[in-house]
């Protein structure tokens, strides 16, 4: 499974306070809900680890190998903290160094530890001077720095996921298009391929917690039209894990929307041509959100939910 469970995030209060208080019982029971979910990789974002925070990286590591066998996508701004995690993982190989960027020293920097480990390398599209670019055209260009330095430090493209930077649709839905467009790009541009990925949550932050899901997993269905191949995601949603996989081939009953807004993008089709049944509202409100994230209709909470 190509979902990486995002739940163990520092941005969480609760799990920031657990991570200081160094609470076991709490993120063993939030690693096994995921789990019990199906996610087989698991994220550790610590931020930057400073303060009470440094030295949890190898805490949770430890912690959570000695109990599940599971993969980890460690995630941190703090190049000693990712160097404390993967001297002790079991099979780094298998496990993500998440996050790189186009900023020449940190680039090096953490290209040179997924190459010491074997491990996958996660590249964000952004560097310090322009940060996030606002076209496909120039995460593209970013993309190809960080592929060659990458490449240079002995990582070969299989191992290499480039994210193109979900930004949030309710502060510009412009970004939508062009994180798919860029997807679609990163994929056609290397050979031999590079893998993609995206944070898919950033789609909706800021949005009404009831509209979340049905973003998140509208977002999803494009995107894994447009070429996606891994997303960093709540563990704890189901539904868009079925959505997932039912997408990526298994066996999985889901509305029928989604597997048309999937092949919709993926064969470059236009959302004013898909047909659907009015009456069921979560068909609605899937089209609707589409609507919004390829920027046909401005963004309002009141039209996500069908009031229109």
């Amino acid at each position: 499974m190509g979902i990486i469970g995002e739940n163990i995030h520092i941005i969480s209060k609760s799990v920031k306070e657990a991570i200081i208080a160094r609470d076991e019982e709490f993120i063993l029971n939030l690693a096994q809900k995921q789990i019990n979910s199906g996610i087989n990789i698991i994220d550790l974002n610590i931020g930057p680890a400073k303060g009470a925070v440094a030295g949890s990286m190898a805490w949770l590591v430890n912690l959570l190998s000695s109990k599940f066998d599971v993969n980890f996508s460690l995630d941190t701004t703090n190049v000693l903290e990712l160097e404390s995690g993967f001297e002790i993982l079991k099979n780094p190989e298998n496990c993500f160094l998440n996050s790189a960027s186009a900023e020449p020293e940190r680039l090096e920097k953490t290209a040179e530890i997924a190459a010491k480990y074997g491990s996958n390398l996660v590249a964000l599209t952004l560097n310090n001077s322009i940060g996030i670019p606002k076209t496909s055209e120039e995460r593209l260009e970013l993309a190809f720095e960080m592929v060659a330095a990458a490449n240079e430090a002995g990582i070969e493209n299989e191992k290499i996921y480039i994210d193109p930077l979900v930004l949030p649709v309710s502060v510009d839905q412009t970004q939508a298009g062009v994180a798919l467009e860029s997807i679609r790009m990163f994929k056609e541009s290397f050979d031999p391929e590079v893998k993609t990925v995206v944070g898919l949550s950033n789609i909706s932050n800021g949005s009404y917690k009831e509209l979340r899901p049905v973003l998140n997993r509208t977002f999803l269905a494009l995107a894994l039209g447009a070429g996606l191949d891994y997303v960093i995601a709540d563990g704890l949603d189901t539904e868009l894990i079925n959505v997932y996989n039912a997408l990526r081939g298994e066996n999985i009953a889901i509305n029928k929307i989604y597997k048309d807004l999937f092949e919709m993008s993926q064969n470059f089709g236009e959302i004013d041509d898909l047909a659907y049944d009015k009456e069921d509202k979560e068909a609605h409100a899937v089209y609707c959100a589409a609507r919004v994230l390829l920027n046909k209709e401005i963004y309002t909470h009141s039209f996500i939910k069908g009031e229109n």
